[in-house]
């Protein structure tokens, strides 16, 4: 077997790689780098789970980062049990292939109960008194208590938020480095999302970029060098690229102004029903699982949605089939947007009925992705003051909502999700082991076992 290290940079791709990354322009020097046609939909959870299982959403099952539970009649985003993909992974076939292989997987999506042999993904925790504190969940557990013993608590808050920095990726990485020392697993599979975040903040405009692709650059020669200097295969990869945004679609509203959501008042405040409304949407990025619960209105729905400026392809059955994600997770209607849209979850039609998570980070009770989680609200001048204010009352011992997150979807200028864009933003694969110049997102699961066990 030969020791192989999957690293995967979020939202990498050619649109980005250039003066600002001269240490991936001297690793694509030496070795290949090949397109990866995104699979559908080309986010995080569905492009992992393509890679190490070498099956489509039809067979694994994750549609998305999140879908609606409809017996449980709730929504349900990034979740994190392994078992959830429904398909044998890289790492359980390789250990059939030979006892002696053994596995590494930091942060990479699904990960608690996973079958790997060492693990670790955030998980905070949630007292009683209702404060959310930054911590991390591990396979084996002792293992949490060794990373954080040498590296600190697990940066949850810049993980994910107004406050990510690169210093998440660097604990990641540091935390892969501890576990390779003591334990040298066959594969190691690193997960860094640092340029995830300003790409959809900021869009590809180097002006605002240059300082995080430089910082990754860095990162990722750091961990090059010390697994090269084990003589292990490194193999570069990212689960999309990211293109310029500019039109956000707003798709539970243009359900609810057409008669088919159904919000219930608490407390002031509007909450989705989604178990008594005739339609709804998960939005997720660029694409949106629209469930109906009266299918005799789906051609009528189909016919208001074919209509809105931004979507490129309404999906029934046999689109879904053609692309691959015909499971029950999916919904009834698949939507994708154009390249220069994206989906928002908001419901509401009124900002002063938004529900009071709407505007805190808070990715498990909103019914869809919510990027703009990572901006502090602009127009308010003293909002850095507010979050201070807020912060003070946690230390202190008291209730406190984080509640600073904007209403203002015209803010995130990047996206990623649709099929619709040019190869410049289609993720990429790096390494000695690629042979042509395009391959599937299927296709990256061979790529890493003949890396290990050599061609089949």
């Amino acid at each position: 077997m030969k020791k192989t290290v999957v690293i995967d940079i979020v939202g990498l791709s050619t649109s980005v790689i250039g003066e600002h990354t001269p240490f991936l322009l001297h690793f694509i020097a030496k070795n290949k780098l090949t397109h990866i046609k995104p699979s559908f939909p080309a986010v995080t959870t569905t492009s992992q789970s393509c890679y190490v299982t070498g099956k489509n959403p039809d067979e694994h099952g994750i549609v998305g980062n999140g879908w609606y539970d409809r017996e449980a009649n709730e929504m349900k985003f990034w979740k994190q049990s392994n078992k959830l993909v429904h398909a044998e992974k890289i790492w359980e076939a390789a250990k059939k292939n030979d006892p002696n292989f053994t596995s590494s997987k930091m942060f990479w999506w699904y990960n608690m109960y996973s079958s790997a042999d060492f693990s670790a993904t955030p998980r905070p925790q949630y007292h009683s008194d209702g404060k959310k504190e930054p911590d991390c969940y591990t396979f084996p557990a002792d293992l949490r208590d060794k990373l954080q013993a040498k590296l600190g608590t697990f940066p949850l808050f810049k993980f994910w938020g107004p406050n990510t920095s690169i210093d998440c990726s660097k604990w990641i990485a540091n935390a892969a480095l501890e576990v390779d020392k003591e334990n040298d697993p066959t594969l190691t599979l690193i997960y860094l999302p640092h340029l995830d975040y300003c790409l959809q903040k900021f869009g590809v405009n180097f002006s605002k970029i240059a300082k995080d692709l430089r910082e990754i650059d860095d990162l990722v020669k750091e961990l090059v060098t010390y697994y090269e200097a084990k003589n292990a295969n490194v193999i570069l990869l990212s689960e999309y690229g990211i293109n310029n945004v500019s039109n956000p679609i707003h798709i539970n509203r243009i359900l609810r102004e057409n008669g088919l959501i159904s919000v219930r008042l608490e407390n002031g405040y509007e909450l989705l029903d989604g178990g008594a409304s005739k339609a709804f949407a998960a939005a997720d990025h660029q694409i949106a699982h629209i469930y109906i619960n009266d299918l005799r209105q789906k051609e009528q729905i189909k016919d208001i949605l074919s209509k809105v400026e931004g979507i490129s392809l309404v999906m029934d059955e046999a689109e879904k089939l053609e692309h691959k994600i015909n499971h029950e997770r999916s919904g009834d209607l698949v939507l994708m947007a154009k390249a220069d849209s994206w989906f928002t979850y908001y419901y509401w039609l009124d900002d002063k009925l938004a529900p009071d998570f709407a505007r805190s980070v808070d990715i498990h009770n909103k019914p869809g992705y919510d990027p703009v989680e990572m901006f502090m609200n602009p127009k308010n001048p003293f909002i850095k003051l507010r979050a201070a204010y807020k912060l003070a009352r946690k230390l202190l011992g008291f209730r406190y909502r984080m509640d600073v997150i904007p209403l203002d979807a015209t803010l995130i200028r990047g996206s990623h999700g649709t099929l619709e864009i040019g190869k410049e933003y289609y993720p990429v694969l790096i390494s000695n082991q690629t042979q042509s110049e395009d391959i599937l997102a299927t296709d990256v699961y061979n790529i890493i076992w003949n890396s290990i066990f050599g061609e089949k």
